[in-house]
């Protein structure tokens, strides 16, 4: 099992999208009744819109910090362009959420890794609502399992992100943590930069068996937008150790993927 967003399964089939970055619709909205996001458009010609915010010799990112009034627990946050995002996973418990980085059918460390949602989950619905083959018809800003004052990424969103860190052929390296990447086979190092504070860590996920996958080799991140084509999947990122990309890929809405909120 290489990745999340290529895999088979008994149900369906993930269909990969890697490219540049796609000019996506927000989840549900108008917009989308043109069908499935163009996977054409790019943006890696853009140059970078800010200066990374760490050196060699400072890290003069602008931190902030966010407290979850649900259950006490705080966040540090990152300005990157102007869009502030949590610069850690979620760790808010609720049902149909595991924690991270975990391996076969045992869960891993909800402190270094915050929690992981199916998609339902993730936008605040039942999976009755919009679960597995279920069309859940969002629009506008999606809070989610996001704090107030927070909301779930859209694929747009997740696309500004890595505009602003100079384009997603080059935005895995820049948004991974500078420790607890596997080497790549010919000895690379699978670390990242971190060079704008986002620290993303390698924590896997969890597959719709219950079985958890790839701690130390990927990252997934949940989107708010739906997969108008079928309704079994819905759109999230990939980063992984092997490569500087981040994806942007459909996966099935019952895998379990970590979630980065971003400030309204």
């Amino acid at each position: 099992m290489s990745n999340l967003f290529s895999r088979s399964s008994l149900r369906a089939n993930i269909v990969t999208v890697a490219m540049a970055a796609f000019l996506l619709v927000a989840c549900g909205g108008d917009s989308n009744k043109g069908g499935d996001p163009d996977p054409s458009a790019e943006a890696d010609f853009v140059v970078d819109l800010v200066t990374p915010c760490k050196t060699e010799t400072e890290d003069n990112c602008e931190y902030g910090e966010l407290l979850d009034t649900r259950d006490g627990l705080t966040y540090k946050t990152v300005k990157i362009g102007d869009q502030v995002w949590m610069a850690e996973n979620l760790n808010y418990k609720v049902d149909s959420s595991w924690c991270g980085g975990g391996g076969g059918e045992n869960e891993g460390d909800c402190t270094k890794y915050g929690r992981l949602y199916t998609w339902a989950v993730a936008v605040g619905k039942s999976e009755d609502e919009c679960g597995y083959g279920k069309t859940c018809g969002l629009s506008g800003k999606v809070r989610g399992v996001c704090p107030e004052g927070w909301h779930l990424p859209d694929t747009t969103e997740w696309n500004k992100l890595f505009t602003a860190v100079g384009g997603n052929s080059t935005a895995g390296k820049k948004l991974k943590s500078q420790s607890g990447w596997k080497d790549d086979y010919d000895g690379t190092s699978g670390n990242g930069t971190d060079a704008y504070g986002f620290s993303a860590f390698p924590v896997g996920y969890r597959d719709y068996d219950g079985y958890f996958y790839r701690e130390g080799n990927d990252a997934y991140f949940c989107s708010a937008t739906e997969y108008a084509s079928y309704l079994a999947f819905a759109y999230g990122v990939h980063l992984s150790y092997s490569d500087e990309f981040a994806t942007l890929g459909n996966g099935n809405k019952d895998d379990a993927l970590s979630v980065r909120c971003v400030k309204d």
